[in-house]
């Protein structure tokens, strides 16, 4: 039996296949559509989420993984005399990591946590790394040296669709949303102290993935070759395809990952949100 058991919470957007590969636990987090509650990535499907939303004219919220969920996966885990490490999502963002702290208080334990202030798969590469470390044999502190490390050289971009469930959620004036509709201004965002920011926007989605690639270029370098690089994607597989194409050919990766953005942060972003995570090689 392996030592650390990984956990995260489902902000992570792990594909399935590196969950069972790694052997990692993911706390659901709770959204709420249409007045009915859902575990996030349990009773309903990303696919079966973007066509309520495309369908329907519903605006989901979210809520916190909570202190019970966290007590009972921690204690199952340290009562086999296993450590534990816990690789969070933004605790700006979201109140699930503080419920984590206050079990890891409660039980006592080797248990550890770690903040990423970040969003969906860019957590994901985090937990992935600490669990391929974990099967390795690697120590507890190693693996958090690495992660940090890891957190570091992370860089992610992504543009919305809509503003719409930016505007619903409070992350912009119901003002800017209009304008931003009327002029077909699409956004490019990252993730800076735990929170979704700015850095630029640009007129009509088919500006999106060229504006991506010079941003990536000036924070990342051009040579990418030794690189996987991860796409992200909710429903638009269009789109996916074609920000494949280009990032084959401007960077040759080394391979390319796919993601798809689950429903915590899609009933922030609306459907037809893409992203792009790849390492600073600067």
């Amino acid at each position: 039996m392996k030592n650390i058991k990984v956990i995260c919470d489902s902000l992570s957007d792990i594909p399935k296949e590196l969950i069972q590969k790694y052997d990692i636990e993911v706390v659901p987090l709770t959204v709420i559509l249409d007045k009915k509650e859902y575990k996030d990535g349990v009773d309903i499907s990303n696919d079966e989420f973007y066509k309520t939303l495309r369908e329907q004219n519903v605006y989901p919220k979210t809520s916190q993984a909570t202190y019970a969920q966290f007590k009972e996966v921690f204690e199952r885990y340290v009562n086999e005399g296993r450590k534990v490490l816990y690789i969070a999502g933004s605790s700006v963002a979201t109140g699930t990591y503080q419920s984590a702290v206050m079990a890891k208080n409660d039980i006592g334990g080797d248990i550890y946590t770690y903040d990423s202030l970040a969003f969906s798969y860019v957590i994901g590469i985090l937990v992935v790394k600490a669990a391929q470390l974990a099967q390795e044999g690697k120590d507890i502190d190693e693996i958090l040296e690495e992660v940090r490390i890891l957190r570091e050289k992370t860089y992610v971009l992504f543009s919305v669709d809509t503003l719409e469930y930016l505007q619903k959620g409070g992350r912009i004036s119901s003002t800017k949303a209009a304008i931003g509709s009327i002029l077909n201004i699409k956004p490019i965002l990252d993730i800076r102290d735990g929170l979704v920011a700015p850095v630029c926007q640009v007129r009509g989605k088919k500006n999106v993935i060229s504006k991506m690639i010079e941003l990536i270029k000036e924070n990342c370098g051009t040579n990418l070759t030794d690189q996987v690089i991860c796409i992200g994607y909710s429903d638009d597989f269009k789109e996916r395809e074609m920000l494949t194409e280009v990032v084959k050919e401007q960077f040759n990766p080394k391979g390319i990952l796919y993601f798809q953005i689950g429903t915590c942060v899609g009933s922030h972003a609306g459907p037809g949100l893409t992203g792009i995570i790849c390492l600073k090689n600067k």
